[in-house]
């Protein structure tokens, strides 16, 4: 069988990724990206092969993109604003076949250590930017971007009150797009899985360091979630419970260091102190205003049990689902934006379809891990792992029909996908 793949897929892909901080120029690679795999595709078939992919990640990527996209599609029947709802579901056709492409990226070894060992390296670049603004109080990237953003446009990047404002850890995104936390633990398992392979078990102990100080001093405690999970999924196979229990312990001592020397963190450390107290709001308080947004997610769905509210129409309907009216809300002024929580955020916005759609679609990503081989799994594992606490459900998440967190967990779909099914094995080699 011909190896699949495109020599240039895993630039395309570590570009979308890099240019994340300008958010304009990614998305119009995102584009690019399709036309060029739309392209591809035709020629390929034309000449009688799947080049590009094979048939079952093909078939694999294309059904978990079915199960993000047709929610959409049902929910925009009796939603708010009908015409702007189906306009987004017509919009998110373009992230098909970028996820193609996505997947063609890691479609044989080479694509793969080079996407996979691409990400890492991001990853690390990152990580090292936003311990130097720890250190100084400027991310030299961001810096660079927003001195070009001056240049080319007579403004920067954020507002000068957002730059104010700002109380965590901003890193290379800026002070007016405060997501480092979350990117980077749900990307960490690339630049670990890195660490592994080239330095080992030691490799893989300072890149979780110096990663989930990162986290840490990034302000977000859902972040904190997801990173602890990668650390326990990725961990064991590489140090053994005993090994990781240690790792875990250090990882609470440096916390506890860093509550006591580090403001932020240990306003935060506080907030979850304040929801141990009980109450309802204490909880609110400590969830900076997430249970009032999760009753007015469940208001949502009691009123729009099939297909909800209709995708990126939760800030219309919010105001008359609202259980304080009038009162000063934690988040600030304004209504909330979305359900943050995945569970909820389908079930309100799509329904109880919605919901199912989502549930076949994990199963048929689950049924293709559990019938792949060890080797499958293994050249696949970075991408299942950095997918699956992305997910995890018992956490709080960025909107998933947003454009970019949606964007950022299809591209971890279709790494998935194309990774696990390629047509090529190769050889088991140090992992974590």
């Amino acid at each position: 069988m011909p190896e699949t793949g495109w020599r240039w897929a895993p630039a395309w892909v570590l570009a979308f990724v890099a240019l994340w901080p300008a958010p304009g120029y990614a998305e119009g690679v995102l584009v690019l990206g399709a036309l060029v795999a739309i392209w591809k595709l035709l020629r390929a078939r034309f000449r009688g092969g799947m080049r590009l992919l094979s048939g079952p990640a093909w078939a694999l990527t294309s059904v978990m993109f079915a199960a993000y996209w047709t929610p959409q599609l049902i929910s925009a029947f009796d939603a708010v604003d009908p015409a702007k709802t189906v306009g987004d579901v017509l919009t998110d056709l373009r992230y098909l076949p970028f996820l193609w492409l996505v997947a063609a990226s890691v479609a044989n070894a080479e694509s793969r250590r080079r996407t996979f060992g691409g990400l890492g390296i991001i990853v690390a670049i990152w990580v090292v930017d936003a311990l130097l603004q720890a250190v100084s109080g400027t991310s030299p990237l961001f810096a660079m971007i927003d001195n070009a953003k001056h240049a080319i446009s007579g403004h920067g990047m954020c507002r000068v009150e957002d730059v104010l404002a700002v109380d965590r850890l901003s890193g290379v995104l800026g002070p007016c797009n405060l997501k480092l936390g979350q990117v980077i633990a749900s990307l960490s398992p690339f630049a670990l899985f890195l660490a592994a392979r080239r330095f080992g078990a030691a490799g893989w102990l300072f890149a979780a360091a110096a990663v989930g100080l990162v986290i840490v001093l990034a302000g977000s405690r859902a972040s904190w979630i997801t990173f602890g999970l990668v650390l326990l999924l990725s961990g064991w196979r590489l140090l053994g419970w005993k090994r990781l229990l240690g790792v875990f312990a250090f990882g609470a001592v440096a916390l506890v260091v860093l509550t006591f020397t580090v403001p932020q963190v240990r306003e935060r450390v506080e907030r979850t102190r304040v929801a141990l107290a009980g109450g309802e709001q204490h909880v609110d308080t400590a969830l900076s205003g997430r249970g009032r947004i999760w009753s007015a997610a469940v208001c949502m769905v009691r009123e729009h049990p099939l297909n909800g509210v209709g995708t990126r129409r939760f800030r219309e309907n919010f105001p008359a689902c609202d259980p304080a009216p009038g009162e000063p809300a934690e988040w600030g002024e304004g209504p909330a934006l979305h359900a943050h929580q995945i569970v909820l955020e389908i079930l309100s916005e799509t329904g109880a379809i919605g919901l199912l759609l989502w549930l076949a679609g994990a199963a048929q990503a689950w049924r293709a891990w559990r019938y792949a081989d060890a080797r499958m799994r293994a050249q696949a594992r970075p991408a299942m792992l950095a997918l699956v606490v992305t997910v995890f459900p018992l956490n709080t998440h960025l909107a998933f029909y947003s454009t970019f967190w949606g964007g950022l967990t299809l591209m971890l779909c279709a790494l998935y996908a194309g990774s696990l099914l390629a047509n090529d094995r190769e050889p088991t080699g140090a992992s974590a």
